[in-house]
């Protein structure tokens, strides 16, 4: 059986995810069988697994610093938000079901067993498994029943490490309250602590970690410098996608839907030099650019009336007036076209609503969801497209007649008649370093060839030699040794 820590958060957003990667390249490079695991992850952000479900896109990027395919067993329940009150239940990486927030709690025995059986699968093959928290365990309203923090490290004997998130201020409170809110055998559990996202000189912090030290009788694992090239590894969060680093001449728009989803197809694009990628929130026009990408989305309908009332359909119109690019990507495809049907009040009350009229297509959403990984290819270069499908719905009509990628020798997507709208459901085809070349330079940008994944791998090995450069690695081994 596998040697395991979790790594939990003083709050969310302190860089867990990025901590896991960072801890799971590093060992994988010392020759052990290293697998990540998250029991609970909330986010619209999913990753079509080998074994056919779907994750925490993460929870894929940490397979990938171990070197291996991402399963479903590593993100056995995955929670993904509809409305504001409501999330469709993933679990070992097929629909559950859709719940309320205040009905989750019902299910919650159910899902730790479906945890477990996860995590044992897990640790039955690996040397290390290192497991990342979700929010933070200091919430403990949410303790009773909890799956995500203490609930599972008691249940599968975990020790845990607590990292703080100096960046955002308090960090000394974070930590030191965290133990105090806790209950004893929680805070036990806890067996080290680090400090993340410092700037400047970390030596200035050293009293701050002796006091906390001092305050929780936990060791300290060191403090870690701001990774500078986080902004190179794919975004868990669209708050995270690169639009601050405008770049590139040629400018590309992402209307930031509500309910926005599987938005790695951003990635590559935010990654490339060459290009200007700008979400653009609610409240602001869509301005003037080269690309409109209208991304994936959780509840297609929901989104396109916000499209409305942000007055983004008057602005995509006049960019296709003025010849202007737009590509829409799943959700984003569904919204594109002349109507969108809902039958069987599959994401609300049964309806048909009016799209947006670009494309001459129409959609029925249907129960199945549609969930494969895909080699496509791009019909004009020959490129192949790997990428994979995750959606609701079947399109049809003239415009899919003009597909602009072939599966399995059939064509698929839509294009206007000039070829400067286009629309699939296929998500992460930019990462597939020769299509992007080829669909960038047909709509006026020549882009270095580059090879994206390789910058990822990369940049992972960064950020395990920065950890490794701050981090006490062989306590963390230690710690992981010692409570099995």
């Amino acid at each position: 059986m596998a040697q395991a820590i979790m790594i939990q958060g003083a709050g969310s957003n302190v860089g867990k995810s990025m901590l896991v990667a960072g801890i799971c390249r590093h060992f994988a490079r010392q020759g052990l069988r290293v697998r990540p695991f998250k029991p609970q992850n909330m986010s619209n952000n999913a990753a079509v697994t080998a074994d056919g479900g779907e994750i925490g896109r993460a929870q894929a990027l940490q397979a990938m610093a171990c070197g291996v395919d991402p399963v479903t067993d590593m993100n056995p329940v995955l929670l993904k938000p509809e409305t504001d009150t409501g999330s469709q239940v993933i679990v070992q990486g097929q629909r559950l079901a859709t719940v309320r927030a205040r009905d989750y709690a019902k299910l919650k025995p159910q899902l730790l067993s479906a945890c477990l059986g996860s995590y044992r699968r897990l640790a039955s093959g690996a040397d290390l498994i290192v497991v990342e928290g979700a929010g933070s365990p200091a919430e403990i309203n949410l303790r009773a029943g909890d799956i995500a923090n203490m609930g599972f490290a008691e249940a599968a004997d975990i020790p845990v490490i607590l990292a703080g998130d100096i960046d955002r201020g308090g960090v000394i409170a974070q930590l030191v309250g965290t133990k105090a809110v806790l209950d004893p055998s929680d805070a036990t559990r806890i067996k080290a602590f680090l400090v993340n996202k410092f700037r400047g000189d970390v030596s200035l912090f050293d009293e701050g970690t002796a006091q906390i030290a001092a305050r929780t009788g936990w060791t300290p694992l060191g403090t870690v410098p701001w990774f500078a090239d986080a902004w190179k590894l794919p975004a868990e969060d669209i708050m995270d996608i690169r639009s601050s680093r405008r770049e590139g001449a040629f400018r590309i728009a992402v209307p930031r839907l509500s309910r926005i989803a599987n938005f790695d197809d951003l990635d590559p694009l935010s990654a490339d030099p060459a290009l200007s990628v700008e979400v653009i929130h609610p409240g602001r026009p869509l301005p003037v650019c080269d690309l409109v990408l209208i991304p994936g989305s959780k509840s297609t309908i929901a989104d396109l009336a916000d499209f409305r009332s942000n007055g983004w359909h008057i602005d995509l119109a006049a960019h296709a007036r003025r010849g202007g690019h737009v590509l829409g990507i799943c959700g984003g495809y569904q919204m594109l076209g002349c109507s969108i049907a809902d039958p069987e009040g599959l994401e609300g009350a049964p309806t048909t609503v009016e799209g947006l009229g670009l494309l001459d297509v129409h959609t029925v959403m249907q129960p199945r969801k549609h969930l494969s990984r895909v080699i496509a290819t791009d019909v004009e270069s020959g490129a192949a497209v790997p990428g994979y499908e995750i959606h609701l719905g079947q399109t049809s009509g003239p415009d899919t007649m003009r597909g602009w990628l072939t599966r399995d020798g059939a064509q698929v997507g839509a294009a206007s008649g000039d070829g400067r709208v286009r629309g699939c459901y296929l998500h992460g085809l930019f990462a597939g370093d020769a299509f992007r070349a080829a669909y960038l330079g047909r709509i006026g940008v020549a882009v270095a060839p580059t090879d994206y994944s390789a910058a990822v791998e990369a940049t992972l090995d960064l950020l395990a030699d920065h950890l490794a450069a701050t981090l006490d690695m062989d306590a963390i081994a230690q710690i992981a040794t010692d409570i099995r």
